[in-house]
């Protein structure tokens, strides 16, 4: 397929080492209600078959680019898949997940009728190894510190990423969109969630955010070192953190120290002997 028009948006596709999922991404890309895209896949120094898998559909649909890039992890990707983009809009899509028909579409007509939003995203659902969807959404800023409440395929301006420097290119083991969104994002931004599952997941036996996971600490440590200042102006230094969740932690400790004497008191005891059980037989 061939389009006059230059793109709108531009679907930056990641792929390293994901040749067998890539085509379930692509296809889903193809079959947008909203047809004025281009797909940028970006391979990242891939040794299956992705390369020839993406060169198939370079050529079949001239809305899609190839960029071949040395293994330099998914932000480095992402970044050069935007500095190619002639879109106006960014949707970073990792190469085994996939997009409902309707998502961009749905996503543009927001930005479209309400142009101060900053990002739009959609309520999203697994597949693959796990079927269920997730009830996490966005409650504002403070909360996103805290959380990650966003998953990678959202919708944003390329003006806002290249006005952020986009993606973190020394971060490796995961949550790399956690870390961008708290710099694209702040108090006041405007985010719109579409209520309805427009984008799918794949859980696999073992995945990139799967590792991530036994690498948490470290990286939640360096999310925290590089935004401090924002850590503190939300919530205080980590010390005065700590000596709130201790006041928490005593003040818990005693409410059940209270409800247990009060639990031994002798009319509570006559109540759940005698009256409580003569209620019940009436």
């Amino acid at each position: 397929m061939k389009s006059e028009e230059a793109p709108i948006i531009s679907v930056v596709i990641a792929c390293y080492n994901q040749g067998i999922y890539l085509s379930d991404a692509l296809n889903s890309l193809e079959k947008q209600t909203f047809q004025n895209w281009e797909g940028i896949i970006v391979n990242d120094g891939s040794t299956d078959g992705t390369e020839e898998i993406a060169l198939e559909y370079v050529k079949k649909d001239e809305r899609f680019k190839y960029v071949f890039q040395e293994n330099g992890g998914v932000s480095k990707a992402r970044n050069i898949g935007a500095a190619q983009a002639l879109g106006t809009y960014i949707l970073p899509l990792d190469a085994d997940d996939k997009l409902e028909e309707t998502y961009i579409e749905k996503a543009l007509s927001h930005f479209t009728h309400h142009p101060e939003t900053l990002l739009v995203y959609c309520q999203w659902g697994f597949f693959g190894e796990a079927t269920n969807h997730s009830q996490v959404s966005y409650k504002g800023y403070a909360k996103l510190l805290v959380n990650n409440e966003i998953f990678c395929s959202s919708v944003f301006r390329k003006s806002d990423m290249l006005r952020i420097g986009g993606f973190d290119e020394d971060m490796h083991l995961g949550l790399e969109d956690w870390e961008f969104y708290i710099r694209l994002l702040d108090e006041q931004s405007v985010v719109y969630q579409i209520q309805e599952p427009l984008f799918f997941y794949r859980i696999k036996a073992v995945s990139k955010n799967v590792t991530a996971a036994q690498n948490i600490a470290e990286v939640e440590n360096y999310i925290y070192q590089k935004h401090i200042r924002r850590y503190s102006l939300y919530y205080g230094s980590a010390i005065l953190s700590l000596r709130r969740l201790f006041l928490c932690e005593k003040e818990l400790e005693d409410c059940k120290a209270r409800i247990a004497r009060h639990k031994n008191k002798w009319y509570r005891r006559l109540f759940y002997k005698y009256i409580k059980g003569n209620l019940k037989k009436k």
